[in-house]
């Protein structure tokens, strides 16, 4: 049985600050498949709309599967997700739901494997999977335990991915900040040295934009930059 404190405090230091999504989302996976006994690969499914994709993975045998099963359109992880249950899989030789995956993913050396939905609360839908290269790896109380443990993940992802959305937001918004900023020298410039008003040198600026093809921020850029009149700014 997994030591679901320890597992607790192993998500709860996970540090999120300045890291990419997915390289959080798979120190979580490394940290639920070590959870449980019997597990020899994890991963954790989303779907988005129609798009199912492993956000992250422990283990190369549960990226293959997982994209076994994309590639098919089915499979007990997608499944797993889409329907919001358990999908135990005791022998992949003998698994008769999903004829076509089983035998592949038994010939790529999959024996057995637990697909758990995880309980996410948003639009986003997706599920904890353990394979384990040999048949009957998982029971009746692993079942019970996956699903505490998906509890944990589904929280430490969704911490996560607000974490990073975050800084991702906020990265946008000081681009967005330093490009209305270099604008506001341009216009400046062009209102000095034309005697005209903000909207007729943002128009001026607008137009060389439109002309040369090029980015309004790359006008202003080489407006400011150079203190010379950029390519329609003259």
């Amino acid at each position: 049985m997994p030591d679901l404190q320890s597992l607790h405090e192993s998500l709860s230091r996970v540090v999120f600050a300045g890291r990419e999504r997915t390289e959080v989302f798979t120190e979580i996976t490394g940290i639920a498949r070590r959870a449980l006994p019997g597990s020899d690969a994890a991963s954790v499914t989303f779907i988005r709309g129609e798009r199912a994709f492993t956000a992250a993975y422990d283990g190369q045998l549960a990226l293959d599967a997982d994209e076994l099963q994309y590639q098919r359109g089915y499979g007990p992880c997608v499944d797993a997700a889409r329907t919001a249950q358990v999908m135990l899989v005791a022998d992949m030789r003998t698994e008769q739901r999903w004829p076509g995956y089983t035998t592949y993913a038994a010939e790529r050396g999959v024996g057995s494997s637990m697909s758990i939905p995880l309980p996410f609360q948003s639009g986003l839908i997706g599920a904890l999977n353990n394979y384990a290269t040999r048949p009957d790896a998982f029971d009746a109380d692993d079942v019970d335990s996956g699903q505490d443990i998906a509890g944990w993940v589904a929280v430490a992802v969704a911490n996560a991915d607000l974490a990073t959305g975050t800084r991702e937001e906020l990265a946008h918004m000081r681009i967005a900040m330093a490009s209305r900023s270099i604008i506001d020298q341009a216009k400046g410039i062009l209102m000095e040295r034309h005697q005209i008003d903000q909207e007729q040198a943002f128009t001026m600026l607008t137009r060389a934009s439109q002309t040369t093809n090029t980015k309004l921020r790359d006008i202003a850029v080489e407006l400011v930059g150079n203190g010379r009149p950029a390519a329609g700014t003259s």
